[in-house]
């Protein structure tokens, strides 16, 4: 346990710290209004900080910098989350539609969003295949051997496919696919669409449409799930500008990781919902341990649809953070219950 003052000259710390990014003095804390106490005693009970673990002194500097035992305290004890400015509450909430006709245009905006107004990287990924499933499936002719199928999730995304028809398959057989698919596919989540495809569908088309082993493989490409348009990102290059990695190949570690979309879901994958802080060390890749990841879970009746994360330095304002993704998450599960009823 702290004492108050401990708790309070931390505190003092990590906010000077994410303001200045410069190693933090005695002195300098003895300057602030809010702490009452001389540069000695301060220095005292930094000595006893360093000791506990809270804080860290590079080797170059007299001044502390917090470790990621420091940042950790200060988030579950100290911090103060702060309202949005009027002019940051309404742009944010002005991506955060229901003028956008598919979930994929508030992903992009909103990722768009945070990282315009935190200054660092925002990753939003969609819905979760578990949770993603076939609303209605369509073919429309284009010519004699090609047509477009038209995928629609329950998420409100759209996807056009060209296909080419066997040339065995005339037009009542592509109204009668029509109607199999969406008799038996719609509700069914997208990770088992091929599991189906080759069982209940496959027996279904060979009772009802002549030649109808050739279209498989063609209904098996329409229907293949992209995990690539499931990650959203914005702001990668924000890590440039932050002093903590003047690096190049630190930096370069981090944006290489961001590049791999398989890493990144299977990171934030083992999430709990709600609101989450990774400090540090704390997350699972050694890329991002001089980093801290915040993320928070959109949902729709207790049911995780997709993560918000914000990726920045450990010096990050996590009082600003918090308080922008708690906002966002529940905006985007308020609209996102609308569109589902």
């Amino acid at each position: 346990m702290l004492t108050d003052r401990q708790r309070m000259i931390l505190h003092a710390i990590v906010d000077d710290y994410i303001r200045s990014a410069e190693p933090v003095g005695s002195r300098s804390i003895s300057k602030r209004g809010d702490v009452a106490f001389s540069p000695a005693t301060i220095r005292n009970e930094m000595a006893d900080l360093e000791e506990l673990g809270f804080l860290e002194q590079p080797h170059t500097s007299a001044g502390r910098v917090p470790s990621t035992k420091g940042y950790r305290y200060y988030v579950d004890h100290l911090i103060e989350l702060k309202e949005m400015k009027e002019e940051d509450l309404g742009f944010v909430r002005s991506f955060v539609t229901e003028k956008m006709s598919q979930m994929e245009q508030v992903i992009q905006q909103a990722a768009t969003a945070l990282s315009s107004l935190t200054n660092y990287t925002s990753i939003l990924l969609g819905p979760e295949l578990f949770n993603t499933s076939l609303k209605h499936f369509g073919l429309v002719p284009l010519n004699a051997t090609s047509a477009v199928a038209i995928i629609v999730t329950n998420t409100g995304h759209v996807e056009n496919r060209t296909i080419t028809i066997p040339p065995d398959l005339n037009m009542d057989d592509m109204q009668k696919i029509v109607h199999i698919l969406n008799t038996k596919l719609v509700g069914v989540p997208l990770i088992r669409l091929k599991a189906k495809l080759y069982s209940e569908i496959g027996q279904e088309l060979e009772r009802h449409v002549d030649h109808y082993e050739g279209l498989i493989s063609v209904l098996d490409s329409a229907l293949q799930n992209d995990d690539e348009q499931r990650v959203f990102m914005s702001g990668a290059t924000n890590m440039l500008t932050q002093p903590e990695f003047k690096d190049v190949d630190k930096v370069k570690t981090i944006l290489d990781l961001l590049d791999e979309t398989p890493t990144i879901m299977k990171m934030f994958s083992s999430l709990p919902s709600g609101i989450q802080v990774r400090i540090g060390t704390e997350n699972d890749h050694k890329a991002i341990s001089n980093c801290s990841l915040i993320t928070a879970t959109y949902s729709i009746d207790g049911e995780s649809l997709g993560t918000i994360g914000i990726l920045g330095p450990t010096r990050m304002e996590y009082g600003k953070v918090i308080s922008m993704l708690d906002l966002i998450s529940k905006d985007m599960s308020v609209l996102l219950s609308r569109w589902y009823r």
